[in-house]
């Protein structure tokens, strides 16, 4: 046999089983010899049509495409399918038009492409001429064809204003949720996702065969646009249907349970997929990982993630999202390293993930270095991880680092805006806080809850109760957002600050919501600042109405009793948070020296360099006692002698700490402590003296805000 004629045979094989080619190049290679052995045939154009098709190989497809003078219908399906696969979508629908207009009638297989066009080109009122087209030539009752269309109205749905999403109040499992029960979205809104939930339960009612993917389609379909019950009464008639869910319908309903908190319907899910061999699939995983991750069940993600044999990015990304999420940074920041070490490449969640972290933790050094990890990687022009940048450079104390990645960011939106105006507000800078939110509304970027929680703060900061009044009236009035609790702390803590003490006990009494005993506490803070006790009295008995347990409360109002020499009740207050067993949170701080953090406790002389801080301590104290200091020893409230409450105040958490960075590291580099409550009035003024004494600027963050202090002075002009 000669070769051409061999050539032939293969060419003529493959075209009766064109299902047998494997790779693009073999499409190729069957083009040539097709060419070179074959006479002009329109049945077999069309069949070399389709292997091009097959593998998405446009170019190739159009130029045989494009010889057929009548193409066959096998030639127009496979070019349909073609450009819709290639994302040429609008080519693809053309291409049915010039079908329908040769008279060629369509089979059922050509439907899914179409309708795929439709969706991508976000055009309903074609997508439903075509459903019609469906009807009129009775090939509705084609299982892919009714799984394109359940697709297609579940993609709409999501399509309507606010994504469809409905709020609803019910237990998951008991009952369907009124009709009032919808909010959030106006009528209309409401009416056209509605329209679009009956369309796809229609389509679904008038299957006469459905598989699993037809299930899971419109499960899916629901559960992502917020119709939660409707998916899980789904759920239920796919078992009556004797369909098994799959992992796809698992991963489908997981988060249902996730947002709703109810990980004992989660756990039963978790008990499915365990039984049908589900839980090492990594979607399904991840999902439970998810799932208790919002349940705050940490330790149950962790055990689902290090049962998997194989971790892609996918599972990583969660299980350190969950840790983050449930404040356990160290443990997130440990497994970004493992997965770097297994050769996972971290993706623009990752990041947005794991930055949090540094933030909470205040790693400047851990931040800089996913900074150029960020870089190398190309994800700097992310949007979301750009945000995440200025948020993490702002709160660990470098807002110029923040400022600078902000306006370097091509477009801006609510997540970046609200970042720079909180990370000026918390580094005391009002002006420029106030000055950014100005220019956003400028820019047309509409405010949030959020970004108004950060104008109050940078109010709070300033003194600028007249402006916070003019913001916090004009929310509601001209963006219509409702005042929060957070909103409200933020304005009660204004006043307080600001010693307009009772006009902040009358806000909080007028709010349209309970107060909270956070709220309340904000008041009581200032109270102790400003020296009023009999209001604080009030004040603490509202605060143990609604939360007894509040540990703050006590501590304060026995302070405010040693205070006032009212020893008796401050005793009171000890013995009755030691029956109760409330027990204070120990004042705390930290250093981060050569990319190790070091922690200092009030008093504590367990750091290996003890002997050396304490030395240093002594000395920084004859430095700045030449300078003016003397010690407030007003802000001590044991019943002790003078000699030993000036003691006690030397051995502050953030003084051990500063004494340890200045010995730790060369002259002039700039000092950042972190400390878990208030810095008090005596070691502020000490670390005012000791930034003059020693040149250098140090950088305090407490619970409040930053503070920055170089040459004597302090970026909150003492007014914190």
């Amino acid at each position: 046999m000669t070769s051409n004629s061999t050539a032939k045979t293969l060419v003529k094989t493959f075209l009766r089983t064109p299902h047998s080619l494997k790779t693009k190049f073999q499409a190729k290679q069957l083009l040539a010899q097709f060419l070179k052995t074959q006479p002009y045939s329109p049945s077999s154009t069309s069949i070399l049509i389709s292997v091009y098709s097959n593998f998405n190989l446009l170019h190739p497809s159009l130029f045989l495409f494009n010889s057929l003078n009548s193409p066959p219908l096998l030639a127009w399906k496979s070019i349909i399918k073609c450009y819709a696969n290639s994302g040429h979508f609008l080519n693809s629908l053309t291409c049915f038009v010039q079908m329908r207009s040769f008279g060629i009638y369509p089979d059922p297989n050509m439907f899914p492409f179409v309708l795929k066009a439709c969706v991508f080109l976000k055009n309903l009122r074609l997508g439903e001429s075509i459903h019609g087209c469906i009807i009129r030539l009775g090939l509705d009752f084609d299982l892919f064809t009714g799984n394109a269309l359940l697709n297609m109205y579940a993609k709409f749905q999501s399509l309507q204003p606010n994504g469809g999403h409905k709020v609803f109040a019910f237990n998951v499992f008991d009952g369907m949720p009124k009709s009032d029960e919808l909010c959030g979205t106006s009528a209309q809104e409401k009416g056209a996702s509605i329209i679009q939930l009956d369309r796809m339960t229609k389509v679904l009612e008038m299957m006469p065969k459905r598989d699993v993917v037809s299930w899971n389609t419109v499960i899916a379909g629901n559960a992502q646009n917020g119709m939660y019950e409707e998916a899980l009464r789904m759920v239920r008639e796919m078992g009556n249907a004797n369909m098994k869910p799959d992992s796809f319908t698992l991963s489908s309903v997981l988060p249902i349970f996730a947002e709703y908190v109810d990980v004992i319907k989660g756990k039963e899910i978790h008990g499915y997929a365990i039984r049908h061999w589900f839980d090492s699939n990594c979607y399904i995983a991840s999902s439970l990982i998810d799932m208790y991750a919002n349940c705050a069940r940490i330790e149950d993600s962790c055990g689902v993630f290090n049962l998997l044999s194989k971790r892609d990015d996918i599972s990583w990304n969660s299980i350190i999202a969950a840790c983050v999420q449930n404040g356990v940074f160290d443990e997130g920041l440990k497994l970004f390293r493992q997965m770097l070490t297994a050769e996972v490449k971290p993706r623009d969640v990752t990041f947005s993930s794991i930055m949090p972290a540094c933030t909470y933790l205040t790693t400047l050094h851990l931040g800089k270095q996913l900074h150029g990890y960020i870089i190398r990687g190309g994800f700097n022009d992310n949007m979301f991880i750009a945000s995440s940048l200025v948020d993490m450079y702002a709160k660990c104390g470098n807002i110029k680092a923040a400022r600078w990645i902000f306006n370097q960011m091509e477009h801006h939106d609510m997540v970046s805006w609200t970042a720079i105006i909180m990370g000026y507000a918390l580094h005391g800078h009002a002006h420029d806080a106030l000055l950014l939110f100005k220019q956003m509304e400028m820019d047309g970027v509409k405010p949030n809850y959020v970004s108004y929680i950060a104008v109050f703060t940078a109010c709070s900061h300033a003194g600028l109760p007249e402006e916070a009044w003019r913001y916090f009236n004009s929310m509601s009035r001209n963006h219509g957002i409702k005042p929060g609790l957070e909103h409200y702390a933020a304005m009660a803590d204004l006043l307080g600050r600001a010693g307009k003490l009772e006009e902040a006990y009358e806000f909080i009494g007028s709010m349209h919501i309970a107060p909270t005993g956070s709220i309340w506490s904000t008041l009581l803070s200032a109270c102790r600042v400003h020296k009023n006790l009999e209001l604080a009295e009030k004040v603490a008995n509202e605060i143990f109405k609604v939360d007894p347990e509040n540990v703050g409360a006590y501590v304060l109002m026995s302070n405010m009793y040693a205070a006032a020499r009212r020893w008796k009740d401050a005793a009171k207050m000890r013995i009755f948070m030691k029956k109760k067993g409330i027990r204070k949170e120990p004042a705390c701080s930290w250093i981060e020296v050569k990319n190790r953090v070091h922690t200092f406790i009030s008093g504590d002389k367990s750091h290996p360099l003890y002997d050396r801080i304490f030395e240093a301590l002594k000395d920084l104290l004859e430095q700045i006692e030449r300078e003016g200091y003397i010690p407030d020893t007003n802000e001590d409230f044991h019943d002790v002698d003078e000699e030993q409450k000036k003691y006690m105040i030397f051995s502050h958490s953030e003084r051990l700490a500063l004494a340890f960075g200045i010995i730790s590291t060369p002259a002039g580099t700039t000092i950042r402590i972190t400390k878990n409550i208030r810095v008090c009035v005596d070691c502020h003024t000490a670390i005012k003296l000791i930034s003059k004494v020693v040149q250098r600027e140090i950088i305090v963050r407490d619970n409040s805000r930053f503070h920055h202090f170089k040459d004597g002075k302090c970026s909150c002009r003492d007014y914190w």
